[in-house]
């Protein structure tokens, strides 16, 4: 490795330290609209909303609420900087999680456009808020068209201070998922399945997404090639401000994993299929980084993904 290279490494491992140790100093609070939704809030800033109403009143606000998920919002106007209902692709929201192909017992249950289902939202297991983090567990049914449960999931989303002045928050996303009765096998496709970050719908007109990934020889065309990737990143321009977005897949994650990330509209995240038998469970876990302006150079995120993955 040249030294400038390993110097670029140590300054952003440092950096994201120093962010860290500093995040002592920020303070999150909690916020929530009961049956709605929950707002993360950094130094009084909202930064995430957490959307877990289900409400099955009338056919539109069932389809608003069939699924919950987490957008992440602009600080300085607290307007949401993900994708809500509607759209293209109107089952594309936020940060969230899904396969099109859930199978049990040889019936296949489409839990990313839900068809048919909801991902219904049970109750808080955690909300907790302080000095340098905010952690919110929620225990979600994964149900099928009856409303019996196929997956029991625990996810939690872990929220820091991002690591640069630019940057808006770090979540730590992990869901545990646990079959309600029989085997669960998880199936799909990189583009309808795992868990994913959607921008905002107005990036459909402007397809201002562009990619970047580990290697300067993958690109948009051959990502789909490449096998447990680390990270992979985002930018794209909403309301005349740019955003960049650093998706990593940690390494206790299944194998086999496959990056959908190429759409000009932005959506990307990590695919895999897997088996979970009767009485076991799967724990996956992603970080997901937001910031306001460009990426910083390829070194530095490789710098945040180690950071994550060997902390």
């Amino acid at each position: 490795m040249h030294s400038v290279t390993r110097r670029t490494l140590v300054v952003a491992v440092l950096a994201l330290t120093l962010a860290c140790a500093t995040g002592a100093r920020a303070e999150f609070t909690l916020k929530d609209t009961q049956g709605e939704h929950l707002d993360v809030l950094l130094d009084g800033k909202p930064v995430a909303r957490y959307m877990y109403a289900h409400d099955t009143s009338t056919p539109e606000r069932h389809h608003e609420t069939y699924k919950p998920y987490l957008h992440i919002l602009d600080p300085v106007d607290g307007q949401p900087i993900t994708k809500g209902p509607g759209g293209k692709y109107t089952h594309h929201r936020g940060i969230f999680i899904g396969w099109r192909a859930t199978t049990v017992e040889g019936k296949s249950y489409d839990t990313w456009h839900m068809k048919p289902g909801d991902l219904v939202h049970q109750k808080f297991l955690k909300t907790e808020a302080g000095r340098a983090s905010a952690t919110v567990t929620s225990l979600v049914h994964w149900l099928d068209g009856q409303g019996n449960p196929l997956v029991i999931e625990q996810r939690t989303m872990t929220l820091r201070p991002a690591p640069t002045a630019s940057g808006i928050v770090v979540v730590d996303f992990a869901a545990t998922l646990t079959p309600a009765g029989a085997d669960v096998n998880l199936k799909g496709d990189p583009e309808h399945a795992g868990v994913q970050y959607r921008p905002h719908n107005d990036v459909v007109a402007n397809k201002s997404a562009k990619y970047v990934f580990p290697k300067e020889s993958i690109t948009t065309a051959n990502v789909k090639n490449e096998r447990d990737m680390p990270w992979a990143a985002l930018t794209y321009t909403l309301r005349g401000q740019t955003y960049a977005v650093q998706y990593m897949n940690h390494p206790s994650n299944p194998k086999g994993t496959i990056y959908s990330a190429y759409r000009d509209y932005g959506r990307f995240g990590a695919f895999f299929q897997q088996k979970v038998a009767k009485g076991d469970s799967l724990t996956i876990r992603y970080r997901i980084l937001i910031a306001k302006g460009n990426l910083p150079p390829r070194a530095t995120l490789d710098a945040y993904y180690q950071a994550y993955a060997t902390p």
